[in-house]
């Protein structure tokens, strides 16, 4: 394969006496722990009137937080209706209804928090807990499907080095719905205007103990100061780095950005609710006749039962969750990952990584797939009793935009099962391209069933490595 000359700012790196520690001139080795939650059973149940409430009839005037007060969020078991919200008034602020799933935020005293959780009509109550992920001239073409190829879309059977991709399915018609930190302002630079639905970007905020109220956040979405969203976009349509085009699992896939995380890469459990919910509403209606997936690279170890409920909701509607494992190692999964709904992804890494120059993009991984060219991640999640894991991808030193400075690119070396998710994701796009009515249940069973199993173990490595052929010759 010819060498392909990449500009001053792409990642170089070297072999050091180990592979696990490696040196980059330009981006460090970084392992970013993402979060989000899973929700107690449920088992109480209540008849009770089904009106609803409207929202701009509920107190939004919050206390300082502090003082013992906290945000919570409450799931219940009926209809929010007005007899329960002027109950619910009386231990604190109402702030937001999500009427969907029967559920509704609040700023309250903490020491009143099992006050709330004994209500009949309360099926949990929790605090919102925080949870963390880490004009310019447009890209000329239209999708990445021509780009090179990179050992991690070699590893999963999208593209050969030297060859281009190999498998029918490139996305076409497909949204992926990327909860995370949004994209940066030079996005256009990384990414064809063509593959980002900028007609259904959202920004959400508030939450929690911050502000309390979650409430969108116009055109935020495309000025993230974290890298995070970008990065993990960039696996599912591929990216620009200088005037080298790079592959991508989907190329031909359409992203909705949607913000749910902070400048910072934190975030609050009700605000990654909101982004489900806006998902699913487009899936329910503009995009009822197109398949939609949603990428969540984030995780934590806190229960959410509001959040769960949105997830439940969405598949419900027929959207396809998939979720990172998490950066947690031995001490277990990290939720939604972990949730038996929710397709989850663990990370591995090659072990030739660094073997030649220029590997990332030049090394042909052998083929047919063996799965002892792989190694799995010290820190992916291991499954622990009641977590369910899926698959493993890649997940390890996977290269990408990674911006930090507004205006300023930059590409980055990742390591994550932040990483990992997106090619899970990606893969999922392309099965729902050839199987429009694909639902979720479907889609994790086909990729169990598909994966290669791993001498790491099913605890660490779930059903084993998923490629994309293997996906879509079980369809």
């Amino acid at each position: 394969m010819k060498n392909v000359q990449l500009p001053q700012q792409a990642i170089l790196a070297k072999k050091n006496s180990s592979k696990k520690n490696v040196l980059l001139q330009q981006a460090l080795l970084l392992l970013p722990f993402i979060f989000l939650i899973f929700m107690s059973s449920c088992k109480k149940t209540l008849q009770d009137a089904p009106a609803t409430v409207a929202e701009a009839g509920l107190s939004t005037t919050l206390s300082a937080v502090g003082n013992g007060n906290i945000g919570i969020n409450v799931l219940l078991n009926t209809a929010v209706t007005n007899t329960i919200v002027n109950e619910l008034k009386t231990y604190g602020n109402l702030i937001k209804i999500f009427p969907e799933i029967k559920a509704l935020t609040m700023l309250i005293a903490r020491n009143k928090l099992s006050a709330i959780n004994a209500l009949t009509y309360v099926i949990a109550a929790n605090p919102d807990s925080e949870r963390k992920g880490s004009p310019v001239d447009a890209v000329a073409v239209t999708n990445f499907a021509g780009g090179i190829s990179t050992w991690n879309l070699d590893a999963i059977n999208v593209t050969q080095a030297g060859i281009g991709r190999t498998v029918a399915q490139d996305g076409t018609g497909v949204f992926v719905g990327v909860l995370d930190t949004g994209l940066p302002d030079s996005w256009r630079q990384y990414f064809p205007e063509e593959r980002i639905a900028v007609q259904y970007a959202k920004s959400f905020g508030g939450g929690g103990g911050e502000v309390g109220t979650v409430s969108e956040q116009p055109n935020k979405w495309e000025h993230d100061q974290n890298g995070h969203g970008g990065h993990v976009t960039s696996t599912i349509i591929g990216f620009k780095i200088g005037n080298t085009l790079v592959n991508g699992v989907a190329p031909k896939a359409t992203i909705i950005p949607v913000k749910i995380l902070s400048q910072s890469g934190w975030g609050w459990s009700s605000v990654i609710t909101q982004g489900v919910l806006y998902i699913a509403s487009l899936k329910a209606g503009v995009l009822s006749n197109s398949p939609v997936i949603i990428n969540m690279s984030l995780g934590g170890p806190e229960v959410d039962a509001v959040e769960r409920a949105a997830m439940d909701y969405a598949i419900s509607k027929g959207v396809i969750i998939v979720a990172a494992a998490g950066n947690s190692g031995e001490l277990g999964m990290l939720y939604p990952g972990a949730y038996g709904p929710v397709i989850s992804a663990a990370a591995a890494g090659l072990n030739a990584e660094f073997s030649m120059p220029n590997w990332w993009r030049t090394l042909d991984v052998p083929d047919p797939t063996n799965t002892n060219d792989f190694y799995l991640a010290a820190f992916s999640s291991r499954s622990l009793a009641g977590q369910d894991l899926d698959v493993t991808a890649p997940g390890s030193l996977v290269v990408g935009p990674y911006q930090l400075n507004s205006g300023q690119l930059s590409y980055y070396y990742l390591s994550g099962t932040s990483m990992a998710c997106p090619h899970v994701a990606g893969i999922v796009a392309l099965m729902a391209q050839k199987k429009s009515t694909l639902t979720s249940a479907e889609a994790e069973t086909i990729l169990q069933n598909a994966a290669l199993p791993m001498s790491a173990g099913a605890s660490a490595a779930g059903s084993g490595f998923i490629t994309a052929n293997a996906a879509l010759d079980a369809l």
